[in-house]
């Protein structure tokens, strides 16, 4: 077993160990908590919003489900033992609300609706005393009610595991090749519920999902194995995300992002690195944005780290982040070359969650920013972005035979 791998299993072993020792069960506020509808009763479904209280913040899961229309949140780690769902502040207001453990270490609550709804809000929001989970409701017409398709999709262990589809083998190369393939894991930030920076009519979900899909058939076409973290407009935490290129086998982690800063603060593409201590007042704001995924999830990753299993994967980092920092040099040079603007500072560091992965090389490439016009142009013009995907391939594909020629030497 290599170093780095003994490495790792330490800190997974390290972080497996110390949650369920860490802290105790959380406990809703009852009295902080409670179902409320707008407007007058005129017999009809009226949209309704769900506020509940707790100590501290959890993971959780919001989704609905049919036969008949039902509300159901997942909680981790929360005991509703002392608690009563009919002493809820307008428990009345709806047919029936349950609540209690259901898998070990998850409780639920299951709330029926008097009628077909959409969940149009729901986000854990930590700036209070006390964290506060909200869900808002809308009534809908039947056939726009979207539940899950069945019960049993709401019984697996939370939270929910991200599909992962093995990358295809090209029937034309030889196995041992295939074996060998340099594997790029690109990863759409954003999506779902979170459609990032909105500008001019536009997404960044939706731009950045669109460019993966244009550089995976790119990358495919030059012989490279491409992962895509999310193929649709689908919500996907932070964590899933590295966890799943982790499963595909990616040797390469990129991130994509067009984001929004203030006017006048960024323009023009840019690479950021893992960076703990970088402050400036641009990669905090960009930091903030790109969190707060999880946050809209339900997972407060905040004070998680263990002292120890810090230091460990700061260790196992010390092979990855000069790889890392490697990629960016030649992106940042074949971005150049190809002609595209970019940022005064092309290679940046910043406290993305999504670059902590202490065993891939990873970067998060923000294409440009919404925000500013210039950019918005470019970002949905499809002849920039396949010019942007070529500079891409190129860097890829120059890194990799580095890679093998610095791993050649080593075998030396």
């Amino acid at each position: 077993m290599t170093a780095l791998r003994l490495i790792l299993v330490l800190t997974m072993a390290l972080f497996a160990a110390l949650p369920a020792a860490a802290q105790d069960a959380a406990r809703l506020d009852l009295g902080a908590s409670s179902l409320t509808a707008q407007g007058p009763d005129r017999g009809h479904p009226r949209p309704m919003q769900l506020r509940l209280t707790l100590d501290r913040a959890v993971p959780y899961r919001v989704f609905l489900l049919d036969g008949p229309p039902r509300l159901v949140i997942d909680l981790k780690d929360v005991d509703f033992d002392q608690t009563r769902p009919e002493q809820l502040f307008g428990a009345d207001l709806v047919p029936a609300i349950r609540w209690g453990r259901f898998q070990r270490g998850w409780s639920r609550i299951v709330t029926e609706l008097p009628g077909p709804y959409a969940v149009t809000q729901s986000g854990l929001s930590t700036r209070a005393m006390q964290p506060v989970l909200t869900v808002a409701l809308k009534p809908v017409q039947p056939e726009d009610f979207r539940p899950r398709a069945s019960a049993s999709t709401a019984s697996r262990t939370l939270p929910e595991p991200a599909t992962v589809t093995a990358t295809p083998d090209d029937p034309a190369m030889p196995k041992d090749a295939q074996a060998d393939r340099l594997i790029v894991a690109l990863d759409p930030g954003h999506g779902g519920i979170d459609p990032g920076a909105l500008a001019g009519g536009e997404s960044e979900a939706r731009i950045v999902l669109d460019f993966a899909h244009a550089a995976r058939e790119a990358l495919e076409r030059a012989g490279i194995g491409v992962f895509v973290t999310r193929e649709e407009d689908r919500f996907m935490g932070l964590e899933a995300r590295m966890t799943a290129a982790r499963a595909a086998g990616a040797d390469l982690f990129i991130s994509l992002h067009a984001d929004a800063l203030p006017a006048g603060q960024a323009a023009g593409a840019t690479i950021y690195l893992w960076d703990p201590t970088a402050n400036n007042a641009a990669s905090r704001l960009l930091a903030q944005r790109h969190d707060r995924d999880d946050l809209l999830a339900g997972l407060d990753l905040t004070g998680t780290d263990d002292a120890l299993a810090g230091v460990l994967m700061d260790i196992a980092r010390t092979e990855t982040q000069p790889r890392s920092e490697n990629f960016a040099k030649f992106l940042a040079s074949r971005m150049a070359l190809a002609g595209i603007d970019m940022h005064s500072r092309p290679v940046q560091g910043a406290r993305f969650s999504v670059l902590k992965s202490p065993d891939i090389p990873s970067v998060l490439l923000e294409l440009g920013f919404l925000t500013d016009p210039v950019d918005r142009a470019h970002l949905t013009d499809p002849a920039w972005r396949s010019q942007m995907v070529g500079a891409l391939v190129a860097a890829i594909g120059g890194w990799s035979r580095d890679e093998g020629a610095r791993a050649a030497l080593l075998r030396q």
